[in-house]
């Protein structure tokens, strides 16, 4: 008996706490908890509508669409603003008949102009990669110098002092300018 009344003390407790993280769980989804919604996260929420509306659809599209033709008549007035005569106009056409004959031999001239900017620019990205390139070379041999001299032992094996003193000496006057 006593098993069965432990049993039935241990379902219960459980079924409360599911209840209670469910509970939680709801909250949390809802947009709760501690704090609740903020006051711009509500009213947003209240004036979304999630429901179909033709009404509101037929609105927009009318809307829109008015707003496509007033920006095609700007555009109409703009070029009529700014419109060379039609004798002007037939013109340019001309010359621009006569530039498409000419075009090939151009359009060659600017891609062998085009070509040759770019080789220059290749040509100095190089040197300046290579100037580079000899200078940590150079650094890195003095270094290794350096290093070498500083190492240098007599044949009893104690270091010599001298290259030593001379690298303080040097650092301490290069400290001094």
């Amino acid at each position: 008996m006593k098993k069965k009344m432990a049993k039935a003390g241990e379902t219960e407790t459980k079924k409360k706490a599911k209840c209670f993280k469910d509970k939680r769980k709801n909250m949390q989804r809802l947009g709760g908890g501690r704090g609740g919604l903020s006051l711009e996260a509500f009213a947003n929420a209240k004036t979304k509508t999630n429901t179909y509306n033709p009404a509101i659809i037929k609105k927009q599209r009318e809307f829109y669409k008015n707003a496509k033709y007033v920006n095609k008549y700007k555009r109409i007035v703009k070029q009529q603003q700014g419109e060379p005569s039609g004798s002007a106009r037939q013109l340019e056409d001309e010359e621009g008949r006569r530039n498409k004959k000419n075009s090939a031999r151009s359009l060659r001239e600017i891609y062998e102009r085009k070509r040759e900017e770019d080789d220059k620019a290749m040509m100095e990205t190089d040197a300046t990669i290579l100037a580079r390139k000899e200078e940590r070379q150079r650094a890195e041999s003095r270094r290794k110098e350096l290093r070498e001299k500083m190492f240098k032992k007599t044949k009893s094996g104690q270091p010599v002092m001298k290259y030593r003193i001379e690298h303080i000496l040097e650092t301490l006057q290069g400290s001094k300018v």
